[in-house]
């Protein structure tokens, strides 16, 4: 399955490692500097000035102007519909 994260980008679920508040990166030493060594490799995308989540991928980070909520919903619209029992008669 697929998550549109905004700013025109769509990665698969499968592949999502953590989604973080901006915050925690702004206040994080150790996160900031990650992202400054991904960000040396060009591994990173998305608008950091107008973020207000960080995704982060097997192979990139993204800075998403999206909620962890509105992200995390998204991500989980697939267990919902697997979890949905069948109520077609026939």
């Amino acid at each position: 399955m697929f998550i549109h994260i905004g700013n025109d980008n769509v990665i698969r679920s499968r592949e999502v490692i953590a989604i973080i508040d901006y915050d925690l990166y702004t206040n994080a030493s150790g996160m900031y500097q990650m992202i400054q060594e991904w960000r040396q490799k060009d591994r990173v995308s998305g608008p950091e000035k107008k973020a207000k989540s960080i995704m982060i991928t097997e192979n990139r980070i993204f800075f998403s102007t999206l909620s962890v909520a509105t992200l995390r919903k998204r991500s989980g619209i697939l267990t919902t519909i697997s979890n949905l029992e069948d109520y077609y008669e026939e």
